[in-house]
């Protein structure tokens, strides 16, 4: 048996940057040996499973085959899970296809979504979002500004300078204490809504079935949110199911958006003026399902921007501050923004409306989360203390309303 066996860290599981955790099984090869690493001479190629989905300014987010972790063989799992992490390790963006969230379930989401901003502002508003603690209900446009500000002043003065250009609506898990989903009325068929206006019937009429089909998509997520942490998780070499007891109560934000036909002069009259702000988002990660209309841009590494196309059958995953927290910082949380579609407008056109549906996922709200085993060496290397989900959360949505 050799006394020495020297590996080139690329062949590890994972990134470089975390490797301290997979060298317990790459040790255990050989059980006498002592192994050396060594680095390659040029960095690490990315998995050949990812094809590229994106790529500027520095910036490269892979397109991977979801499938292979969903229903591959061992290889093609573990493949695929480095794949999803290499890509959080170095543009904090990927882009998924054949994943389970078939075409037609997202079209019945999408036109529920639109019906319900379809409704009068009285009506939407009735539903208002109330606290962070709740993080529940209808925004209405310029009431939240997303920045990487903290400061409740700061983001007040950006707030009034450059709006945002949009409205939302939020849908939590449900049957959570004091704080329950706030849906609209709804009838189907005739004979209910007795006592209502014509008009009131016809609103009620127009959202019909609203609410389960949202908590139908809301557990369709749930489930991708689930797998897509497995996968991380392997990719890191951490225990199967690490993530589980981490995201078996959902305490995740299904979120609705519609950006308005808006007239390109706005963003020429405004210094700064965009459809949503520059931010990274606040959990774990993050599933978006957008339109076919453009305009998320992603920021690279030299601080510019990227267009981010929407590509059929994808959805786009991010990590969120949460799990760049809980990694150690070795996945990288990117920020990003949505500014009018690419190619600008002509004199007198109208950008058309732009929908998206966000699905923000976080570790569950009582659970404690700290750095990663793998992601240090010692204790001294921890970058973070440890920190209640809920808490951090909250704090975040405290300076975002």
């Amino acid at each position: 048996m050799p006394t020495s066996l020297k590996l080139p860290l690329d062949i590890l599981p994972i990134d470089p940057v975390v490797f301290l955790y997979p060298l317990r099984s790459v040790a255990n090869i050989p059980l006498l040996a002592r192994v050396e690493l060594f680095a390659p001479t040029e960095s690490p190629s990315p998995p050949a499973i990812m094809a590229t989905a994106v790529s500027g300014e520095g910036l490269v987010i892979p397109l991977i085959d979801f499938s292979g972790f969903l229903h591959g063989d061992a290889a093609e799992r573990q493949a695929t899970a480095r794949a999803i992490l290499h890509g959080f390790q170095t543009a904090g963006f990927i882009y998924l296809k054949n994943h389970p969230i078939d075409e037609a379930t997202l079209a019945r989401a999408f036109a529920a979504s639109a019906a319900f901003f379809a409704q009068a502002d009285e009506a939407k508003l009735a539903l208002g979002w109330t606290t962070p603690e709740a993080n529940r209900g209808y925004s209405a446009p310029g009431r939240e500004k997303v920045s990487q500000l903290t400061d409740v002043s700061a983001v007040s003065a950006v707030r009034q300078a450059a709006p945002d250009l949009k409205e939302s609506f939020e849908i939590g898990r449900e049957g959570v204490p004091g704080h329950p989903n706030q849906w609209p009325a709804e009838s189907e068929g005739e004979g209910e809504g007795e006592g209502e206006g014509e008009g009131d019937a016809a609103a009620a009429a127009a959202v019909a079935g609203f609410r389960a089909e949202m908590l139908a998509f809301f557990a369709r997520c749930k489930a991708l949110h689930v797998e897509v942490m497995r996968a991380i998780g392997a990719g890191m070499g951490l225990a199967d199911g690490f993530f589980d007891g981490f995201t078996d109560d959902g305490d995740n934000t299904l979120r609705l958006l519609h950006y308005p036909a808006v007239d390109p002069a706005v963003f020429r009259v405004r210094a700064g003026q965009v459809r949503a702000g520059e931010h990274s988002d606040y959990g774990s990660v993050t599933l978006l399902f957008q339109d076919a209309r453009g305009g998320l841009q992603v920021r690279g590494p030299a601080g510019r921007f990227v267009d981010a196309t929407p590509i059929p059958g994808t959805v786009v995953v991010n990590a969120g501050d949460l799990l760049a927290r809980w990694s150690n910082d070795t996945i990288r949380s990117t920020v990003h923004r949505v500014v009018e579609p690419p190619g600008g407008g002509a004199d007198g056109d109208v950008y058309p409306p732009r929908y998206s549906i966000a699905y923000f996922c976080n570790p569950n709200y009582k659970d404690y989360i700290e750095a990663l085993p793998g992601t240090y060496a010692s204790e001294a290397e921890k970058k973070y203390e440890g920190i209640n989900s809920g808490e951090y959360l909250v704090q975040r949505l405290t300076a975002t309303y």
